[in-house]
């Protein structure tokens, strides 16, 4: 695929919902992982790889998931914070009824295995691990492309400064979601007629109508008062309007080039172009509504548990059942934006996005603010999964013992 392509295919990939996630664009480059992480032992991958991420020479897998042995992959340390989103994963497997057995290609899952998998996983910590544990199986995922090439990208939490009152400086209301039968207004509708105007769904005030796109592109964020005070505004559902890249907008209307377009770059080019932002932001319908929630750190996901940084996962549950744990080769890059090598990690599914299609595509949660954006940003790229789940004679043997209790 040439770069066009390649670069019209992130566009479109990554200017797309997760939950109530839309990732933004990623292309400003830094390395991942963050400090904490890069105090982990790191791992070389045991494949050779392109720039992207994607492996050389993998073979075409039959089906979404294929039984693989990963005794040569030194196996990731189970960390306080990778403890606690397991702690949380458990929640989110009591959250959904006793499901019954459900098959991906060959594979069948349901929540009993999902939750075995986790309490081998809880049980690592404190132990050298350095192999995949004798309890668990490894399944590894079809894939993009059929052959193991799995696309990763990234989002987070903005954090937005916003005053609860309206101002000169603060002019632009953020909405809690109307109660109208019918179909409800687009984005040009809102914020352009004001057609919500003095309805008591005012939440808070922002500066600019750009600022309160992008944190509707990710779904969530912080607010921050002019007192310091902060809140997390939350995602309350959409007018149902079909959402429109901007960036392909921006790309049609000669504004910018598929090698230009990124976050950064659409942020940059609305604040020194205010004429022309409006029709941008217009060009997409779809309009996010955001509700008032106990302040914490990180949203919840649609597993209803807070994510947690550089570990959770939104995903097609089609494909990845939530409440699932995985084996993850994350690609690590540099400032060129190659890859540099894949760090081994255990992912957990605990969110999900209306355009995360298939198995081929994982969207990492990057932590909240400026640090999170700047990883989310220059995450797009490939690596490997694998599902874990328990070894068959064992998953029987747990289901026998439950079923004499």
């Amino acid at each position: 695929m040439n770069n066009i392509k390649w670069l019209m295919l992130l566009l479109a990939a990554s200017m797309t919902f997760s939950q109530c996630h839309l990732p933004s664009n990623r292309h400003e480059v830094v390395a991942l992982p963050n400090a904490k992480l890069d105090k982990l032992p790191q791992t070389k991958a045991n494949f050779e790889f392109k720039g992207n991420g994607k492996s050389k020479s993998a073979a075409s897998l039959t089906n979404v998931y294929t039984e693989t042995s990963v005794s040569d992959i030194p196996f990731p340390a189970i960390n306080n914070d990778l403890y606690r989103g397991l702690r949380n994963q458990l929640k989110v497997l009591k959250y959904h009824k006793k499901a019954q057995i459900r098959s991906y290609g060959k594979v069948d899952i349901n929540i009993t295995k999902l939750e075995q998998t986790v309490q081998a996983l809880l049980d690592l910590k404190g132990k050298d691990q350095t192999t995949l544990p004798e309890n668990l199986s490894a399944f590894q995922i079809e894939g993009e492309d059929g052959k193991g090439n799995v696309f990763f990208t990234g989002y987070f939490t903005p954090v937005l400064k916003v005053s609860k009152t309206q101002t000169e400086r603060f002019k632009y209301p953020l909405y809690a979601k109307p109660n109208i039968k019918g179909k409800l207004p687009s984005r040009a509708e809102i914020d352009g007629k004001g057609v919500l105007k003095d309805k008591g769904l005012e939440l808070a005030y922002a500066e600019n109508l750009s600022d309160i796109y992008f944190m509707q592109v990710q779904g969530s964020g912080i607010v921050e008062y002019p007192d310091g005070n902060q809140e997390l505004f939350a995602y309350a559902g959409s007018n149902q309007h079909s959402y429109r890249s901007i960036g392909k907008y921006m790309i049609k209307k000669g504004y910018t080039t598929p090698q230009k377009v990124s976050l950064t770059f659409i942020k940059r080019y609305l604040k020194n172009n205010p004429e022309e932002a409006n029709e941008i932001l217009y060009s997409n319908p779809s309009y996010i509504f955001f509700e008032r929630t106990p302040y914490q750190k990180t949203p919840n996901g649609a597993g209803v548990v807070p994510l947690t940084s550089d570990y959770s996962i939104a995903v097609d549950t089609k494909y990845i059942p939530l409440g699932s744990c995985l084996l993850a080769a994350v690609p690590i890059i540099n400032k060129k934006n190659r890859v540099i090598r894949h760090e081994y990690r255990v992912l957990i599914a605990q969110d999900k996005g209306g355009a995360i299609k298939g198995a081929g595509h994982v969207d990492l949660y990057c932590g909240p603010g400026r640090t999170g954006q700047r990883k989310a940003s220059a995450l797009h790229h490939y690596g490997k999964l694998w599902l874990l789940l328990p070894n068959e004679n064992e998953a029987a043997e747990d289901t026998k013992e439950l079923a004499v209790r």
